[in-house]
């Protein structure tokens, strides 16, 4: 009987301190990062310290630290995906990383890998919506003609997983401007500001839109 208490006991510290760290993470984006599976230890311990060196990094105000720190948090994340290959939580991490060094295609493809169908199964609507817009916002980035509709259909899904995320109804409304699609870029812009009133980049789409 003291054998499973003392056991419950350390489960239930174990499980606290895991909480302790979700709470503390440095930056919002990360701390909403909770899959449905249950990475080791080991994978959370190298996850939580890899976007804790994202967190410097974007902090950072010297390029080459920037970079430097990202680079860490990138082999964090890899060392994290080496023990839990499917966590998508790790390929998003990586992604954000990536991005901070200038590494827009290599981001490109661990987002692919963060919402592939066996990794993406473990995402919470939410987190699988913000994935998708950052998908977005790096497809835009590297190539706006030849990936717009991708990006469309990504950003698409993203506002069905998250209906009041803006900046998602933004993108999606600048898109269908560059695609010639006023009505529904009208649309999107009306929906980022329902949402947002004050945000100034759908109040100027609006205004090109009826220039």
């Amino acid at each position: 009987m003291e054998t499973n208490l003392f056991i419950q006991l350390g489960i239930l510290i174990f499980s606290l301190g895991i909480f302790y760290a979700l709470q503390t993470l440095p930056k919002k984006a990360f701390s909403k990062l909770r899959s449905k599976a249950r990475p080791g230890a080991q994978a959370h311990h190298h996850f939580i310290k890899g976007a804790q060196f994202l967190s410097k990094a974007r902090s950072a105000r010297a390029k080459p630290a920037a970079v430097s720190l990202a680079k860490f948090a990138v082999d964090e994340a890899d060392k994290a995906l080496a023990l839990e290959p499917r966590d998508p939580a790790a390929y998003i991490l990586k992604a954000m990383a990536q991005t901070v060094m200038g590494h827009r295609a290599a981001a490109l493809k661990s987002l692919d890998a963060a919402l592939s169908p066996p990794a993406a199964k473990m995402l919470s609507d939410r987190d699988k919506g913000d994935a998708l817009l950052k998908r977005a916002e790096l497809q835009v980035g590297l190539n706006r003609r030849r990936r717009i509709d991708s990006a469309v259909e990504d950003l698409a899904e993203s506002v069905r997983l998250s209906p009041d995320n803006s900046k998602a109804f933004l993108l999606l409304g600048q898109c269908y401007e560059m695609k010639g699609c006023t009505d529904d870029a009208k649309w999107a812009f009306e929906r980022a500001l329902e949402i947002e009133p004050t945000l100034k980049e759908a109040h100027a789409g609006l205004g090109r839109l009826f220039a």
